[in-house]
């Protein structure tokens, strides 16, 4: 049974295709991920993260995930040569880029802490399966082009992997380079990143983006990831793993 609920101002769905999955689970999941929503949102008034914005809090005062959060955003920046940084040209906090994937990774232990292990969680493209579908094979993804939404250009078996997607399509420009403030890189259409869980993919897949054409060769780099990019023109570019994913 797959169910869908818009936090974040997004779709998310979820649906586990174990027997007996009770709806309390779902419900259980869609709450942790609004309590996210209600903490770290820079559209809510009064999230932790616009009230730290609004200089409100002192640092002292920050809840435990606030804390891991600027945690793991200042090793991500450390990791990616300053690409991903938390901090807009402004000086505000928008830990948005880290936040969503490292939710759908929690929410994912939830589940399977619950004592379930086939299962698909998603926001807005980012996603974590595990185990298989409800016709108990394998899950399988596809990539949408960016130039033409309606048409999917391959096929993903992530296999447990963590899957997310960094572009233009849906949000416009909103990433932009550290290293240039007001410069919004656009080498590509989108960049989908491969890693061992969804968390993983979405902190490396928005550094990537933001590095421009060298964001593809970044993950090639990078032991136990891949990556498929589609510039503007329509043509792909993927590290040499990638195709492991698309064979089933």
């Amino acid at each position: 049974m797959r169910q869908q609920r818009i936090i974040m101002g997004m779709p998310v769905q979820l649906e586990i295709t174990d027997e007996h999955a009770p709806l309390e689970l779902y419900e259980r999941v869609f709450d942790y991920l609004k309590s996210i929503d209600t903490r770290f949102s820079t559209y809510i008034q009064e999230s932790e993260v616009s009230r730290i914005n609004r200089h409100e809090l002192k640092e002292a005062e920050y809840s435990a995930e606030m804390q891991e959060v600027l945690s793991l955003s200042e090793e991500t920046k450390n990791q990616t040569g300053g690409y991903f940084d938390i901090r807009t040209p402004e000086g505000l906090l928008d830990p948005s880029g880290l936040v969503k994937g490292w939710a759908i990774n929690a929410a994912a232990s939830i589940v399977s802490e619950a004592g379930f292990k086939d299962f698909y969680i998603e926001i807005a493209g980012d996603i974590q399966t595990n185990g298989m579908n409800a016709e108990g094979k394998e899950w399988s993804i596809g990539i949408r082009n960016p130039l033409s939404r309606d048409e999917v250009v391959k096929v993903l078996y992530p296999r447990g992997a963590g899957i997310a997607t960094s572009g233009t399509s849906e949000r416009g420009n909103h990433i932009y380079d550290p290293h240039a403030p007001g410069v919004h890189p656009d080498s590509y259409a989108s960049i989908t990143v491969i890693g061992p869980n969804v968390y993983e993919a979405d902190r490396f897949a928005t550094a990537a983006f933001a590095m421009g054409e060298s964001g593809i060769r970044f993950i090639e780099a990078l032991p136990g990831f891949e990556a498929y990019a589609i510039n503007h023109k329509g043509i792909a570019t993927m590290t040499s793993g990638f195709d492991s994913y698309t064979n089933i």
